[in-house]
C-alpha cells in the first residue's frame, strides 16, 4: 500500500511546496490588483461627485463630538413648534410640565408635513357684447396651515410628552368657560407658530381651529404613570396608555389684529421685515 509520504512529490497526484507557494502568490497578487482597482474607482466617483460641493461645505479637520440638543431659546432652532401663551402657561398643571420644560412650546419631535397656501380673490365683470370679462381685485387671504407629524413613543418621557401635547391641543380649542377669574368668557388664546427659520414661519399669530390624533389599532401601547413612580411596574395601578406610533395633525388659522393690518407695508413685506418681526405671511 502506498502512503502519502511514499508518493513522488513531482508526480501529478501531489504538488510540491514550491508550486503551492507560487499559486498562493499569484492569487494574492490578483486579489490586491482587484482591490486597488476597486479603491481607485471609488476615489474617482467621489472626486466627480465633489466637484460642485462648495469649498467650505466639508471641513478640512473633521472632528467628532456627541450629539447635542439645540437650545430651546436659541435663534438657530428651526424646529416646528406651537408656543404656549402666558394665560395657559400660568396654570398649574402637571400634565403640561413636559411642554413647559421644552421652552414653553409644543415641539414636533420629528420633521412634520406643513401645508400652507395664499389666495387673491377677484370678481368678474362681463359686459354685454364682449369676448372677455374684466376682473376686479377684491382682497387677499392666508389660508389655514395644516401641520401633521409623527410621534414615536419609546420611553416614559416620550409618553408624557405625547399626553402633554394632546392635553394642550384640547385646551387650545376651549374658551374660558366657568369661573376663570378675569379671563372668564374669553375665547381660546392666540398662539405663535414657528418653524424653518426667520423668513418662513416666525412668530405667526394663529388660532387652533381643529386637530386630529390617529391612534392605530396595529401598534403597541405603552403604559405611563404621570402621577409619579415607575411606568408599567405595577399593572394594577391606574395609568395612561399611549400608542407607540401615532400621527397628530393640527390646523392653524393665521389671525392678525386690525392695528397690525393697518401698519402693513408692501415694501417692508418684500424686504422681509414684516415676516421676521410681525409674523405676516
Amino acid at each position: 500500500m502506498t502512503t502519502f509520504r511514499d508518493q513522488d512529490p513531482n508526480s501529478s497526484g501531489v504538488q510540491n511546496s514550491g508550486s503551492i507557494g507560487a499559486t498562493v502568490q499569484s492569487v494574492t497578487k490578483a486579489v490586491k490588483k482587484r482591490v486597488n482597482a476597486y479603491r481607485s474607482g471609488i476615489e474617482e466617483i467621489v472626486a466627480r461627485r465633489s466637484v460642485n460641493i462648495p469649498k467650505d461645505a466639508v471641513p478640512k479637520n473633521r472632528t467628532t463630538s456627541e450629539a447635542k440638543i439645540i437650545d430651546s431659546a436659541g435663534d438657530n432652532d428651526w424646529r416646528v413648534s406651537i408656543s404656549i401663551p402666558p394665560v395657559i402657561g400660568e396654570l398649574d398643571s402637571s400634565l403640561m410640565a413636559p411642554l413647559v420644560n421644552s421652552g414653553n412650546r409644543l415641539i414636533f419631535p420629528f420633521t412634520p408635513s406643513v401645508i400652507f397656501s395664499h389666495q387673491a380673490s377677484y370678481s368678474s365683470m362681463q359686459p354685454v357684447h364682449s369676448n372677455y370679462p374684466f376682473y376686479n381685485y377684491q382682497n387677499s387671504a392666508v389660508d389655514a396651515i395644516v401641520v401633521s407629524g409623527d410621534f414615536f413613543i419609546e420611553t416614559n418621557e416620550d409618553a408624557e410628552y405625547w399626553v402633554a401635547a394632546v392635553t394642550y391641543l384640547r385646551t387650545l380649542t376651549k374658551m374660558f368657560y366657568g369661573d376663570n377669574g378675569a379671563n372668564t368668557g374669553n375665547p381660546p388664546p392666540i398662539v405663535k407658530f414657528n418653524g424653518y427659520g426667520e423668513y418662513v414661519f416666525k412668530n405667526v399669530p394663529c388660532v387652533v381651529t381643529s386637530f386630529n390624533v390617529d391612534m392605530p389599532q396595529d401598534v403597541d401601547y405603552l403604559k405611563t404613570n404621570i402621577a409619579g413612580g415607575d411606568a408599567g411596574t405595577n399593572e394594577s395601578e391606574p395609568g395612561t396608555w399611549v400608542p407607540a406610533q401615532s400621527l397628530i395633525a393640527v390646523t392653524l388659522q393665521p389671525i392678525y389684529s386690525r392695528t397690525h393690518v393697518e401698519q402693513f407695508n408692501l415694501n417692508d413685506f418684500v424686504s422681509g421685515n414684516l415676516i421676521s418681526t410681525r409674523g405676516f405671511l
